[in-house]
């Protein structure tokens, strides 16, 4: 029974930080409108940030949730073209993030939930032998502008966020 209620709440987190997560350029989506076959449309959002979806205008799907996406589909078909559609809009894909300096596999990887930069620097190979252990910056876009973090292993690693792995002195 404690398995059954344990698996429940990693299940409805899980649930939780993926309706939370805001929507960018490269993210890849599904979006499903129950019984309705010919509703599904699996599509990566462009740089314009614009989604087409049949029966509607185009989305602008950056800054939005999966949430609000399933709102906007859900009351653009409402009435005109389905009494009480049951849209569900899931994420296929991540847009990457990007690691490069002293790792063994620099290059952009898919971001994962829960992704901070010890598992970063471990999904691009670990560390070269001239990695510094200490020194790493990360450069996010925080309203529009770059921002420069200092960061340790613990540090949360998001979509779009390019990772320096410093060059070692000793």
């Amino acid at each position: 029974m404690k398995f059954i209620l344990f698996l429940c709440f990693f299940v409805f987190s899980f649930q939780l930080q993926a309706r939370e997560y805001v929507l960018g350029s490269g993210d890849h989506i599904m979006i499903t409108v129950y019984n309705e076959a010919d509703l599904k449309v699996s599509t990566k959002i462009a740089k314009s940030g614009f989604i087409s979806f049949p029966f509607l205008e185009d989305i602008q799907a950056i800054g939005l949730t999966t949430d609000k996406i399933e709102s906007i589909i859900h009351k653009g078909l409402l009435g005109d073209y389905l009494i009480n559609p049951q849209v569900s809009v899931s994420i296929v894909a991540y847009r990457p993030f990007f690691i490069h300096g002293q790792v063994k596999r620099p290059g952009g990887y898919p971001y994962q939930d829960d992704l901070t930069l010890d598992k970063a620097i471990a999904l691009a190979g670990g560390f070269t032998n001239r990695a510094s252990r200490s020194d790493w910056k990360i450069t996010r876009i925080v309203d529009k502008a770059p921002v420069i973090i200092n960061a340790n292993v613990a540090t949360t690693i998001e979509p779009d966020d390019i990772i320096e792995i410093e060059q070692s002195f000793f």
